[in-house]
């Protein structure tokens, strides 16, 4: 099928470039920029540096989770001292402007178990980041809990690649058209459960606070 053969042509492009000597730091810089104002998310980049050396996985996982906290404590300081010039800006380019009221307080609520569970899911960490700095979450529980969510995130996929490397690399290479589908679902589920995260109960304390905000402005 030549959508098959497109995506495996794609797949073998990025599988050298994930090999290629400089991957480690464009792993890097992707995951920090992630954290605090780029929309594409690590992921793939990787996945794809995991399959092409299954050995480096826990490296690359390591890599991966660094600079993902160093560019999240990027986002902590934009939005503690850059929100109205840069955070606000952001967040609306990247269509979570809408996200944050409900992000401020829960997050005012339960910083730290916000942080773990929201930060490990497919919710954009940069709205928790930003936000976490506009309210002023402490830097040491947002430092702690941001590691142990990110680590969870990349640490997880490097060490079942650096166990499971050739067979996951055979089932992607043999489904090449399913794996490239489950991970755009997985995409759209974060802006999904972003959507969830404003609120629809009537009922939750943080809706009604951000639509009593809204109905005040």
């Amino acid at each position: 099928m030549p959508r098959r053969d497109m995506l495996q042509r794609l797949y073998q492009w990025m599988l050298a470039k994930a090999a290629h000597r400089h991957a480690s730091a464009w792993l890097f810089a992707f995951s920090f920029m992630e954290s605090s104002f780029f929309p594409i998310p690590p992921h793939p980049l990787l996945g794809l540096m995991c399959l092409a050396r299954p050995k480096q996985a826990i490296r690359y996982g390591f890599i991966c989770t660094a600079a993902s906290v160093l560019g999240g404590l990027f986002g902590y300081a934009i939005g503690h001292f850059l929100f109205e010039t840069v955070g606000q800006s952001l967040l609306h380019a990247l269509g979570l402007e809408a996200s944050f009221p409900i992000a401020a307080c829960q997050l005012r609520d339960k910083a730290a178990l916000i942080i773990i569970g929201k930060g490990a899911t497919p919710i954009p960490f940069k709205l928790i980041t930003i936000t976490a700095g506009f309210i002023g979450v402490p830097i040491f529980t947002f430092l702690w809990a941001s590691i142990l969510s990110r680590g969870f995130q990349f640490m997880l996929v490097g060490i079942l690649f650096w166990r499971f490397g050739a067979p996951i690399k055979a089932f992607i290479e043999k489904y090449m058209v399913w794996a490239c589908l489950a991970f755009a679902v997985a995409v759209v589920g974060g802006f999904f459960a972003v959507s969830l995260l404003t609120g629809h109960k009537g009922n939750d304390a943080c809706s009604r606070a951000t639509i009593a905000s809204a109905s005040i402005a």
